[in-house]
């Protein structure tokens, strides 16, 4: 199983920080690095700050090597999917090929208020994803001129230079519950299906549903993933100690039994032990959410030890 690191950069995620996350992961061993993309804290704390996600990319595409970059998602209401497709593309020529583009609907009608962005119902948002997909995935990163002519968007004789290093393009992810539409638009324009925080019965669920969809488009299983808070010790007494940390972060107790179901919780044995129940179950790759960004020990612990263990 691949283990990617993921973290909620509008939580007061610093440049500084984000640098020491980079270089962690690149010298202990994680493999890619992805954040979310939000202007406004998600954990109801407005004093915490937001660097923008594709901003970030970018710059870390400069000051790394091996490392792959990426967003867990993008919402279509941020960018016309123009700038999106020109910033992840300027981000894979930075970087050398090495980025992987999140997307999905957006989610947090309080973030779109403050900062002036459109919040439509679910149904239109989804509309505005699926017009999304096509003009990134077709017009941008396919080949030859593109026009089209949408409900929310027009583009004429699109010849979008430079393509991607990456080829036929970045890795294209789609987040959700793989509902019916979502599973569709996935089998038809992604490379990968991530749902969140999921327990082992809706990943068998979920994961049937996007290969299903597959299957009735004409291709192979997309890879399913999972994005899923963490909190891994390398023993008990260290576990307990993030666990405290974490709580006094979130202002609020972390119960690890309530959410044994759904969070990667517990010493490295214990997490080892659990990946390979996800992996059993399909899981191709896992996203840990890493709320302790400054626990710098921590993505060492994963690094180190947990890759090697699950690879």
């Amino acid at each position: 199983m691949r283990v990617a690191l993921m973290i909620e950069g509008q939580e007061d995620v610093t440049w500084e920080d984000w640098v020491a996350l980079a270089e962690t992961c690149e010298r202990s061993g994680v493999e890619a690095l992805f954040r979310s993309d939000h202007y406004l804290s998600v954990s109801g704390a407005p004093q915490r700050g937001a660097l923008d996600a594709w901003g970030t990319i970018n710059a870390l595409a400069a000051r790394t090597s091996t490392l792959r970059l990426g967003t867990m998602v993008s919402p279509a209401s941020f960018r016309h999917p123009s700038v999106l497709a020109k910033l992840v593309t300027t981000a894979d020529h930075v970087s050398g090929g090495r980025v992987e583009l999140g997307m999905g609907t957006g989610w947090s009608e309080i973030e779109h208020r403050a900062f002036g962005f459109p919040f439509l119902p679910m149904g239109e948002r989804m509309d505005v994803l699926e017009e999304q997909l096509e003009i990134v995935h077709d017009g941008h990163w396919g080949e030859g001129s593109f026009s089209f002519r949408g409900r929310h968007y027009t583009l004429e004789d699109l010849d979008a230079r430079p393509k991607p290093v990456q080829h036929p393009h970045p890795p294209l992810i789609m987040g959700g519950a793989a509902g019916p539409r979502s599973a569709r638009l996935a089998a038809r324009f992604a490379d990968e299906y991530n749902t969140v925080m999921p327990t082992l019965e809706e990943i068998a669920e979920r994961r049937a549903s996007i290969a299903g969809a597959c299957r009735e488009a004409g291709r192979d299983p997309i890879p399913f993933t999972v994005m899923t808070t963490s909190l891994i010790g390398a023993d008990q007494a260290e576990v307990e100690r993030r666990a405290r940390e974490l709580s006094e972060w979130q202002g609020r107790a972390v119960d690890l039994a309530a959410v044994a179901d759904t969070w990667i919780a517990g010493t490295l044995e214990e997490v080892t032990a659990r990946l390979r129940v996800y992996e059993e179950a399909g899981v191709e790759r896992i996203y840990l959410q890493h709320l302790l960004h400054r626990d710098l020990d921590a993505v060492e612990l994963i690094g180190r030890e947990l890759v090697p263990a699950v690879a």
